[in-house]
């Protein structure tokens, strides 16, 4: 008979971890005897339980690969190779029976493995080797395999329904990071054109008022020009003025002489 490693890697090495998780297994109980408190048993229950379920997955890949083989495998290997699923199938159902008995004295009527969503785990499905032919395990175990599977899909549609949901949160935070990001960077160009508008409100003041000034100084020449034309219109002949140029009377032309000639 030909060993698993000849008939296919995958299976054998299937095979080794479920050994190892079975010896796990064994070691676990044996544990699990010498534990008296209530608690810690729960504990050691719950780490043993999970093992149950990593077996169970194991042995639901090695009846797909025995499956894959089937045609290609001949009659005799397709026969040891279900016996030894059976072989599992029964190991297994052995633990799950012996953990149900150990939860039952810790009054912990609920057992994880192998059930769906609102249904416990009846006594008559717990079935012992040597109560079950091989077709009623293998059928047995395929349906707890099937439940389990239709568990495990409800559990990846929750997390992936928490994923998306997260997904769409973190989008939503950045959207609004983005946002506030644009509204501070809108009142830093706010505040930078405020203060630019003062300074030119600043310099626009400065130069009304030079603008003012320069007005002032022109009025009050255009007074006193004013104020000179008129003194002139008013008093011509006016003495303290004369020593305004262009302003003074002109001075009286001096008498012309005539030469007076008397006969000698």
């Amino acid at each position: 008979m030909a060993s698993l490693s000849a008939i296919s890697e995958e299976l054998a090495e299937i095979d080794g971890q479920i050994a190892d998780i079975f010896r796990a297994l064994s070691n676990g109980f044996q544990k699990l005897e010498k534990i008296k408190d209530s608690n810690r048993q729960s504990r050691q229950l719950e780490e043993l339980t999970g093992k149950m379920r990593e077996c169970k997955r194991l042995i639901k890949e090695f009846d797909r690969e025995v499956k894959n083989l089937e045609y290609s495998n001949d009659p005799d290997t397709n026969k040891m190779l279900n016996e030894k699923k059976q072989s599992m199938v029964k190991e297994l159902n052995s633990y799950v029976a012996l953990k149900k008995q150990y939860a039952s004295n810790l009054d912990n009527k609920r057992v994880d493995l192998f059930e769906g969503p609102g249904e416990g785990f009846a006594e008559d499905n717990v079935l012992l080797a040597s109560s079950m032919s091989n077709q009623q395990l293998v059928d047995h175990g395929n349906q707890m395999m099937d439940e389990t599977d239709q568990a495990i899909e409800r559990s990846k549609k929750v997390v992936h329904e928490t994923v998306n949901v997260g997904t769409e949160t973190a989008a939503a935070l950045k959207a609004q990071t983005e946002q506030m990001s644009r509204i501070v960077n809108e009142l830093d160009s706010i505040h930078f054109s405020i203060k630019k508008a003062s300074q030119l409100v600043k310099e626009i003041g400065r130069q009304v008022a030079t603008d003012r000034c320069i007005m002032a100084l022109l009025f009050i020449i255009v007074l006193g020009v004013v104020a000179i034309i008129i003194v002139k219109i008013v008093n011509p002949n006016n003495k303290d003025i004369r020593g305004i140029p262009g302003l003074a009377p002109p001075a009286p032309s001096a008498p012309s002489r005539k030469l007076l000639w008397t006969p000698n």
